[in-house]
């Protein structure tokens, strides 16, 4: 069946050849099943591997968290309407409570506590943008939660990479993903 996969691989016909991978932001372990053999063979064989951010530099890691946050001053609860702030902020209310009965043994047997994976997902909320907070509670599902810990795709790749000891790089840096985002005006959001 791996061959009538579509593999989001495209060859960039050159000696030696390029390969281009469309990724996708979900853990690896629920794709990676899906992604044929001949885009991990692709993989295997290049030496250069060059991925939309660079997810294992502390400064991309630091720039994405900056990039989500308001204008110095400012709160969500300045810029949101007053009932769908109080509805975000029961729904946080909710998930916190929530989080111990949705984490997995695995994750407590690694040390994971429901209030420090709340708050390394959640924590500063009010200070985010509309966007950024709109992406972090479509994250906030149980399935979500119980694959916590495993990194998304692109970063499985990128320590791959690293650990393959091959040349890594990114096509992106963070400010040309983050100001697309953060010119959304509220009523896009």
């Amino acid at each position: 069946q791996q061959n009538k996969l579509n593999s989001f691989l495209w060859t960039i016909k050159r000696d030696p050849p390029s390969y281009f991978f469309g990724t996708i932001h979900v853990p690896y372990t629920r794709v990676w099943d899906f992604i044929p053999e001949n885009s991990k063979a692709a993989f295997q064989q290049s030496h250069i591997v060059y991925f939309e951010l660079d997810l294992t530099d502390p400064y991309t890691i630091s720039a994405l968290t900056s990039c989500q946050l308001l204008p110095q001053g400012k709160n969500l609860q300045d810029v949101l309407p007053r009932d769908i702030y109080h509805r975000l902020k029961r729904h946080l209310e909710y998930v916190k409570l929530m989080m111990p009965s949705w984490m997995t043994p695995d994750q407590r047997g690694k040390g994971l506590y429901a209030d420090y994976l709340f708050n390394a997902i959640a924590g500063n909320w009010e200070r985010k943008r509309p966007v950024w907070v709109m992406l972090m509670v479509n994250s906030l599902t149980e399935v979500d939660i119980k694959s916590r810990g495993v990194p998304v795709l692109d970063l499985y790749l990128a320590q791959e990479a690293e650990r393959l000891r091959k040349q890594t790089g990114a096509v992106e840096k963070v400010e040309e993903q983050c100001l697309p985002l953060n010119g959304l005006n509220n009523s896009q959001v």
